[in-house]
């Protein structure tokens, strides 16, 4: 614990706890290329493989090109090396150190087959009724 005079000679300073996104940058979405797509078990008490593809952001600015992992949603994919992929925010909680997840729909990833609800998360055209 700091005495009244060091408080005095050096005030306590503030701690910036919301860590800026170095992914995003205040965008609401990034295209990015796929380097490899492979699945991860999910932390306890959920067991499962959940897919994970490692992207390089290709939209960023110069400089060290950005490397991070995105969850890819739904059942089934077709994603593989070097499919050109959108990014969007949102964590997935059993697993650590995911904070994105892929855009279904968009560029090389393909919607959901046979969706029927959500279907504007996962990438999926109306179906169109036939009277």
């Amino acid at each position: 614990m700091a005495t009244i005079q060091q408080l005095i000679r050096k005030p306590r300073s503030k701690v910036n706890t919301i860590r800026p996104d170095r992914i995003l940058n205040n965008r609401p979405q990034v295209r990015g290329v796929c380097l490899r797509v492979f699945h991860r078990s999910p932390k306890k008490p959920h067991s499962a493989n959940r897919w994970v593809a490692q992207v390089r952001i290709s939209s960023s600015k110069a400089g060290r090109p950005k490397v991070t992992f995105a969850f890819i949603p739904g059942e089934g994919h077709n994603l593989q090396e070097h499919s050109v992929v959108l990014l969007r925010g949102g964590r997935v909680k059993d697993l650590p150190g995911i904070r994105y997840r892929v855009v279904r729909g968009k560029y090389d990833c393909a919607g959901v087959q046979n969706r029927k609800t959500s279907r504007s998360k996962y990438g999926v055209a109306s179906a169109k009724s036939t009277n």
